[in-house]
């Protein structure tokens, strides 16, 4: 009996080997999906379109960046939390890849590479993204908006009035990126909104850009607190010297914002982000790496 027992225990040792050694080369392989259960918030950087801006003199209405020029990244960012994926900002429309936009006014809108692509890269489609937030309506970062027709949209509530209001919605080199989502399961918020309800995920409101413009929060276990500027900034530039743009809509408003971001980067020691400069982006891990 003994003897048969180390027999039975050597054959099942050997057929569990080979299993696992089998399930490795199906999960390398792709034939089988490896089970993502971390509780590890994981933060992804995604290239979604860039804009050559010849003078950049609207950006300072003192004119202080007069005569200079710049190329503005359009980035989107991915959020994995374990209660679901979320995407904030949604970039220029996609489209543009295959239909090439000409410069118009001194800005120049180009995309190299598709957001739908991106995300199939790390197995993703856009139904498997549970919410899609943005920090303003603006297309550069509305642009994909309607392409998530499965997902919650979580929207500052001035904003989504904003989007909707008569003189906004017919303007449809705006509205036809997002139209579809009065239609989607919505969140809408005033002062703040908590995500996933842990504190780790938090969009705030900061207007002025536009009525319900937004800032966004993220806490990580690794990389601690990042805090993306939306448009409150809109570049590295414009937080050095606290500037308006021309096109801002509520001065007042976005000098206040700006003191509630700066206060809360400064509380939480915060990593800011301003979302269209270029070396903030490229200091981010190249997608698909992640901070977590």
């Amino acid at each position: 009996m003994l003897l048969d027992w180390i027999k039975y225990r050597k054959i099942l040792k050997d057929i569990m080997k080979k299993t696992i050694a089998t399930l490795t080369l199906f999960i390398s392989l792709g034939f089988v999906e490896a089970d993502d259960t971390s509780d590890t918030i994981k933060f992804y950087a995604l290239d979604c379109g860039n804009i050559a801006v010849s003078d950049m003199a609207p950006f300072d209405k003192t004119g202080r960046f007069s005569g200079q020029s710049a190329d503005l990244i359009v980035p989107c960012y991915l959020i994995r939390h374990p209660k679901g994926d979320m995407l904030w900002d949604t970039g220029l429309d996609q489209g543009i890849l295959d239909k090439p936009v000409p410069a118009a006014s001194g800005f120049h809108s180009t995309v190299s590479i598709k957001l739908t692509d991106q995300l199939a890269a790390i197995g993703l489609v856009p139904a498997d993204i549970d919410y899609v937030a943005i920090s303003h309506a603006h297309p550069d970062h509305a642009g994909n908006v309607n392409l998530f027709d499965k997902s919650t949209f979580i929207i500052n509530s001035a904003e989504y009035a904003f989007m909707f209001s008569g003189a906004v919605l017919t303007d449809t080199d705006w509205s036809n990126y997002y139209d579809k989502v009065d239609a989607l399961p919505k969140v809408q918020f005033d002062d703040h909104h908590d995500v996933f309800g842990d504190g780790k995920v938090i969009i705030h409101s900061t207007p002025g850009h536009t009525p319900g413009s937004s800032a966004l929060e993220l806490t990580l276990e690794n990389s601690g607190t990042l805090l993306l500027s939306g448009d409150l900034y809109t570049h590295a530039g414009a937080r050095e010297f606290k500037s308006i743009p021309t096109f801002t809509m509520d001065e007042a408003a976005a000098l206040a914002s700006m003191e509630k971001f700066e206060n809360i980067a400064r509380r939480k020691n915060a990593r800011v982000i301003v979302e269209h400069d270029s070396a903030h982006f490229k200091n981010l891990p190249k997608f698909p790496a992640y901070l977590d």
